[in-house]
This record gives structure tokens, C-alpha cells and sequence, in this order.
């Protein structure tokens, strides 16, 4: 029973991990905050989407999913493509858009 018990508390953790992620993406041609503002502007117009970070000296778009809801790569790459820039790369982060500016604000 204390396995199983053991078992079902990892389970959970993972769980609550994955609630965690948000995708990072890498991109290229944003300059200016006219730029930012348009890609945020246009991702939180998407269902899933809870929280937009973008870092213009990095040139890096953090997305959040809402509660429950699950992010879909190819149309946030589409969604920024559309917006006139360039995707370089997508990769899922197990932070929230908070928890990943307190980080960069760490590095500076």
C-alpha cells in the first residue's frame, strides 16, 4: 500500500509539472516594442492562451497555457509567422511567464 501510495504522489507531481509548461520561442526580426506588442497582441487572441512574455533582447516569445488547456506548436509558429517574423525555434519550458521573467530578471 505505501508503494502505491508513493506511486500516486509522483504521478501527481508530474501532473502538476506539466500545468507548469509554457513554450519558449525563439525569433527573429522583432526590433521594437510596436513589435512586441503585436505578437502579444495576437497570441492572447488564442483560446489556450493565459500569459505572453515577450523579451525583446533575447528575442524570445514565452507563452502560457490557460488551466487545462493544451498549447499547440504549429499555430503559435503560424500565429508569429503571419505576424511577419521569422521562427527559429519552439521548445517547451517548465515555467510559467512569471516564474521565466523573475529568471531573466536573476541574470541581469
Amino acid at each position: 500500500m505505501k508503494l502505491l501510495n508513493f506511486v500516486f504522489a509522483i504521478a501527481l507531481m508530474g501532473l502538476s509539472q506539466a500545468s507548469l509548461a509554457s513554450m519558449k520561442v525563439t525569433v527573429n526580426g522583432m526590433v521594437c516594442s510596436f513589435c512586441a506588442q503585436g505578437i502579444e497582441k495576437s497570441l492572447l487572441k488564442m483560446d489556450e492562451t493565459k500569459a505572453v512574455l515577450v523579451d525583446l533582447k533575447n528575442k524570445v516569445v514565452v507563452v502560457e497555457a490557460k488551466e487545462g488547456k493544451t498549447l499547440n506548436e504549429k499555430e503559435i509558429r503560424q500565429e508569429i509567422i503571419d505576424s511577419g517574423y521569422d521562427v527559429t525555434k519552439v521548445e517547451t519550458i517548465p515555467l510559467t511567464v512569471a516564474q521565466f521573467r523573475d529568471q531573466m530578471k536573476g541574470k541581469k
